[in-house]
């Protein structure tokens, strides 16, 4: 089972970029990962979600466009590109993984079993 880890947080001013990893202690091979982030006062939202058991991607509107999160080869990280970030970006960012391919509801919290302990963005001047 595997144990998550995110890295890349951190202060930015808007417009700004940054690229966000989460790697596993294990292969994440027939697993989906989710990112989801939670804004000060307000609920997990989901940003994002890829397979590694086939290409399936989906964005939350509010990211497409500006938001591309795709595979590492060693099967074990994924990313999250972040451009043209906005104020409203701000929040604690957090992987998810469950097993399977993404579906066209693919943000269902509960569905996901493993989560990372999240990391901090911040769009700011």
């Amino acid at each position: 089972q595997p144990h998550l880890v995110e890295s890349g947080g951190g202060l930015v001013r808007p417009g700004g970029s940054l690229r966000l990893s989460c790697t596993a202690s294990e292969s994440l091979d027939y697993m989906r990962i989710g990112w989801f982030r939670q804004a000060p006062g307000k609920g997990r939202e989901g940003v994002s979600c890829i397979s590694y058991t086939d290409s399936s991607i989906y964005y939350d509107h509010s990211v497409r466009g500006r938001f591309t999160t795709f595979r590492d080869p060693s099967k074990k990280t994924v990313y999250l590109e972040m451009n043209d970030l906005k104020p409203e970006d701000t929040a604690d960012y957090v992987c998810a993984a469950e097993g399977g391919f993404c579906p066209p509801i693919w943000d269902k919290q509960h569905e996901y079993t493993f989560w990372g302990q999240g990391t901090q963005v911040t769009v700011s001047w």
